[in-house]
């Protein structure tokens, strides 16, 4: 490196960082259909909507969840009369399907192995994951979800295919 330049490290989506501080994820796919089962038995299901895995860190908060929910109750991506996204989920009626999955928040910049040190402790993710689902089923009517720490078969029909990464 040249003296003065600056190390840089650029972000899963190919970009730096905005900030270093936590941000709760959400992986938002639209999608005609989906649904989660548990131990051969469908948890949730929801018809066209959206589909959200929610990665929870260290240091996210209430507030957090709070912002993501807002964010995934109004992001555009549902087509209007012209093709275009510019209908959010509650303008078309859609469904919500939220799961949770501490793999969003994996570090694997390095080696073989994905680091799980940035995820928060399962007890902080579980109350921050039900918050949403709370703030979710009293802000829409179509919510469904899977359930934290259970392993969850998700099968889904992406629609589009549309998927995008938000960040509260």
């Amino acid at each position: 490196m040249t003296q003065g330049a600056k190390k840089s490290f650029l972000g899963h989506n190919g970009r730096q960082p905005a900030n270093p501080s936590p941000t709760m994820i959400g992986l938002l796919q639209r999608v005609t259909s989906a649904s989660v089962t548990i131990d051969g038995q469908c948890v949730g299901a929801i018809g066209p909507g959206l589909l959200v895995l929610v990665g929870v860190q260290k240091g996210d908060d209430e507030k957090r969840a709070e912002r993501l929910l807002e964010r995934l109750l109004g992001y555009r991506v549902f087509p209007d009369a012209s093709g275009r996204m510019n209908l959010n989920l509650r303008q078309v009626d859609g469904g919500l399907l939220l799961v949770p999955q501490f793999t969003l928040a994996a570090d694997t910049r390095k080696g073989t192995r994905a680091s799980f040190t940035s995820a928060a402790p399962p007890d902080e993710g579980r109350h921050l994951f039900h918050h949403l689902l709370d703030l979710a089923q009293a802000q829409h009517p179509k919510v469904a979800s899977g359930r934290f720490g259970a392993d969850m078969q998700v099968a889904l029909v992406n629609d589009g295919p549309v998927t995008f990464w938000l960040e509260s």
